[in-house]
């Protein structure tokens, strides 16, 4: 169903127009963000900085696709952290009108292949503690909860709680 790939600086238009179109449906579940973040620029450098952290191996940053093709949300492993460690950390969004229909679970499938498939042992994910939705999508990709992580990430605009998930790379389903 639904694919990924590499996020380019070619994407940033339509991030951009996506980001504003989801502003509010968004708003509940991202940090704050000025105004540039919105626009095209703001993209354009948001998706520059995404690919030197690629370069340096501490990110796997992806637009999620539709079926045609079209550039419908981001998902990134960040914080990649190799030696004993072996770990990283699943993010993603959507545009509002894609989600429940298999898109964010089918690209957090695909990510956390890439992750395993590089060497890496564990992907962990945090949600806030109403995101039941996004929870979900982790469960289906194989994700276990492990606990409560209090005043986790600062998400509009006040230190929220976050429910962590992990999957290791030994105890994922197969595809």
């Amino acid at each position: 169903m639904a694919a990924t790939r590499l996020i380019s600086t070619d994407d940033a238009a339509r991030l951009s127009r996506l980001l504003q179109a989801n502003r509010e449906f968004l708003a509940p579940w991202e940090p704050l963000r000025g105004e540039q973040y919105f626009t095209e620029p703001g993209q354009q450098a948001d998706a520059e900085a995404a690919l030197e952290r690629y370069d340096r191996g501490e990110a796997i940053p992806h637009v999620i696709l539709d079926e045609g093709g079209q550039v419908i949300g981001r998902i990134t492993l960040s914080g990649i952290v190799r030696g004993p460690f072996q770990s990283c950390s699943l993010g993603y969004w959507l545009a509002s009108e894609y989600t429940g229909r298999g898109f964010a679970t089918a690209a957090a499938r695909e990510l956390t292949t890439l992750a395993f498939d590089s060497g890496l042992h564990r992907v962990e994910a945090g949600t806030l503690v109403d995101n039941v939705r996004s929870q979900r999508v982790l469960e289906r990709v194989g994700f276990t909860r492990f606990g409560l992580a209090p005043e986790y990430l600062n998400i509009a605009g006040r230190w929220q709680d976050h429910v962590m998930f992990q999957l290791l790379s030994d105890h994922r389903e197969p595809l």
